[in-house]
């Protein structure tokens, strides 16, 4: 199994199939084994112990089979929207990868359920609201734990159904649960991890989009090309900035657009000169690009590698290891990791729809730019209003993505009878880091949309840059010029789709 982010992509966009390898399968026997031999006549936590506060009462040997069962049930109890889907199949590969590091002493049957559910496309329905985001996300992995046992609701062909339903039509039997299986499929990262997968390749395409819009932005306004100059980023030696100036050097490439400071003001010809038409530096959305998204691109380097990491961690509790003949008791199921790096994550992609706000209004204020007519209306101002009221929409979902860059991380709330007295909320940071990267998609979308138009304004297609020709090409695929004033909402949604 590829415990990678470009491995989970295979499966959950490219349609590869999850393959687990005789290793792994030989480690999840292994650790089986061990712990139904080493838990006979021991106390172990969620093997003959009631969960969380209620560890402190003795399970009856009679009865242990029934625990596992217990958990499961008791602990569905989400509410809220359905999880998307493909993060669902994104949590459940997740698990799995806790799984196959043999630390989890699950029965083999658990990882042949999960991995035939992902390819089959059953995928459990899991409400948002549930996890505090320690003891893992118990809420929302036992209702994918329901389903693994024919209970509770799936999706399956385009539709929700009983999961039972699904499961026949496939042909698979529900699981039988033993051991510690019902803990160890509720007890983890995965679903705050999955979904942090998901936001991940997100926020990584925005980011791409974000530095093709900023190059185009100053390709629009003629900017001297300094700004991305190699001398300067290196002398800030930060590798995140260097990087993105090397990018937006990349994409400029072929334009013929931007201008030489050295060919325009740093010969003699403006020896008497007192002002100067053209401003002499840009505004710092144009030209402190290199600067600005230095920090996100590092901030996203940073989380693909924690997001990594959690994939291929055993992140329950206990943990079972069988080369020192041991079962230890500790907290690995915390999302702290998770939980803070989300937290960054939707603070540095709201950094871009605020970046991508003002480049915006620079656009669609000719008092600014100078060289644009108002919010490029290329017909009668007055009449028409061109993006005018395009601006109200990307400046109010900007507005929200500052209020839900607050970090979520650090509202923990003691419950659990104090068990859980300090926990994550991971699952509800990498929610609402999903929300903060869909607000950034409609806040580009409306920028490549102004881009455009000030391309054709200024008639400047075939001067840009082979790569923002592209981005120029798309748009007019779907959002032709503004000549006269139309609904432009259709047209809004599937260009955001496209980006």
């Amino acid at each position: 199994m590829n415990l990678t982010l470009s491995g989970m992509a295979a499966v959950l966009y490219d349609g590869e199939p999850l393959t687990l390898t005789d290793d792994e399968m030989t480690r999840v026997e292994r650790a089986y084994r061990f712990l139904s031999t080493f838990a006979d006549d021991k106390v172990i936590y969620g093997i003959n112990t009631g969960f969380g506060p209620m560890a402190q009462w003795r399970v009856s040997d009679d009865r242990l089979t029934d625990l596992q069962y217990h958990i499961v049930r008791s602990h569905a109890t989400g509410m809220g929207d359905p999880i998307d889907p493909v993060m669902v199949r994104a949590a459940m590969m997740a698990r799995l990868g806790t799984f196959i590091q043999g630390h989890s002493g699950v029965h083999p049957d658990v990882v042949r359920m999960l991995r035939d559910m992902v390819n089959r496309h059953i995928t459990p329905v899991v409400p948002r609201h549930g996890s505090v985001g320690a003891s893992g996300d118990l809420v929302q992995l036992a209702h994918i734990a329901l389903a693994m046992i024919g209970e509770g609701r799936v999706w399956y062909g385009g539709q929700q159904m009983a999961a039972a339903e699904a499961l026949a039509s496939e042909g698979l039997t529900p699981l039988t649960l033993r051991l510690r299986d019902g803990l160890a499929l509720t007890n983890g990262t995965a679903m705050m991890t999955g979904i942090a997968t998901v936001n991940q390749r997100e926020a990584e395409h925005l980011l791409d989009r974000a530095l093709t819009a900023a190059l185009w932005m100053n390709e629009v306004a003629g900017s001297y090309d300094d700004f991305m100059a190699e001398a300067l980023n290196a002398a800030r030696r930060h590798h995140g900035q260097m990087d993105v100036a090397r990018r937006l050097r990349q994409m400029a490439e072929g334009s013929r657009c931007l201008t030489q400071r050295e060919h325009e003001l740093y010969d003699t010809a403006h020896r008497e000169t007192t002002t100067f038409e053209r401003k002499v530096q840009a505004y710092y959305s144009l030209r402190c690009i290199p600067q600005i998204y230095g920090p996100v691109a590092e901030t996203l380097e940073n989380a693909r590698r924690i997001i990594e990491e959690e994939l291929q961690a055993a992140n329950d509790n206990p943990i079972i290891d069988v080369d020192s003949a041991n079962v230890y008791h500790g907290g690995n199921f915390h999302g702290d990791y998770i939980s803070m790096e989300q937290d960054k994550v939707k603070m540095a992609m709201t950094r871009v729809a605020m970046t991508a706000e003002r480049q915006l209004n620079y656009l669609l204020h000719d008092r600014l730019n100078g060289i644009l007519p108002p919010f490029l209306c290329m017909a009668t101002p007055g009449l028409d209003y061109a993006l005018q009221a395009y601006q109200f929409t990307a400046t109010s979902t900007t507005a929200e993505c500052q209020t839900l860059a607050m970090p979520n991380y650090v509202h923990s709330i003691p419950n659990n009878q104090d068990n859980q007295d300090i926990v994550s909320m991971g699952t509800n940071t990498a929610l609402l880091t999903t929300h903060v990267c869909r607000n950034v998609r409609e806040v580009l979308t409306i920028l490549y949309v102004a881009l455009a138009q000030a391309t054709d304004c200024l008639h400047l297609a075939d001067r840009l840059a082979p790569a923002t020709r592209r981005a120029y090409d798309m748009v007019r695929s779907i959002a032709p010029a503004i000549t006269a004033d139309r609904p432009p909402y259709g047209e809004l949604s599937a260009l955001a789709a496209k980006l």
